[in-house]
């Protein structure tokens, strides 16, 4: 069953559980996505390598994990990371939930959660809904940086985001 368009209040986030690591994996196991995303982990194609490393993951006390539901639903996944010394978000939504705001009000709800600020993102420079999702939270952009996208197989442009403040209100 795929969940109607909906509200975005509708959107929870919850702790992650090994449970749903293969919905994750199958969520996150789509080339348009993993092209879109660009940044994604060498083993991201292997299904019990995913496993292991999310296992690593949720056990770290420094990293924040979070579902998002829609309808009681895994519909992708919302996380906040330490990265030398730098507190950073990162977020996946199901490819054909893109475009309603899902993300949006995932990351404004994660924002309420994880309060250490600045907080920081990357995107892929050519990725305008992901950027659009930051933007919407408060988030400006503040540099870019050329890096190897794995999904692409070659060198991109990323941009920077950073949060100070957490807007007000998401714009949906």
């Amino acid at each position: 069953m795929t969940p109607s368009r909906g509200n975005v209040s509708q959107v929870v986030l919850r702790d992650m559980t090994e449970e749903d690591f293969d919905v994750l994996f199958d969520i996150q196991d789509d080339e348009v996505a993993q092209q879109m995303a660009a940044f994604t982990s060498p083993d991201s194609d292997v299904r019990h390598t995913y496993h292991a490393k999310w296992r690593k993951i949720v056990a770290n006390d420094e990293t924040t994990n979070k579902v998002i539901l829609l309808e009681g639903k895994v519909v992708g996944s919302i996380g906040a990371f330490v990265v030398d010394g730098d507190t950073e978000v990162t977020y996946w939504i199901r490819r054909d939930l893109w475009g309603r705001g899902l993300a949006s009000a995932a990351l404004a709800e994660l924002l309420t959660v994880v309060t250490v600020r600045p907080i920081w993102a990357g995107v892929a420079a050519d990725n305008v809904g992901s950027a659009t999702v930051l933007v919407r939270n408060g988030f400006r952009r503040v540099g870019e940086e050329t890096g190897f996208a794995k999904a692409r197989g070659a060198e991109i442009k990323a941009f920077r985001y950073r949060l100070d403040q957490p807007a007000s209100l998401p714009v949906t």
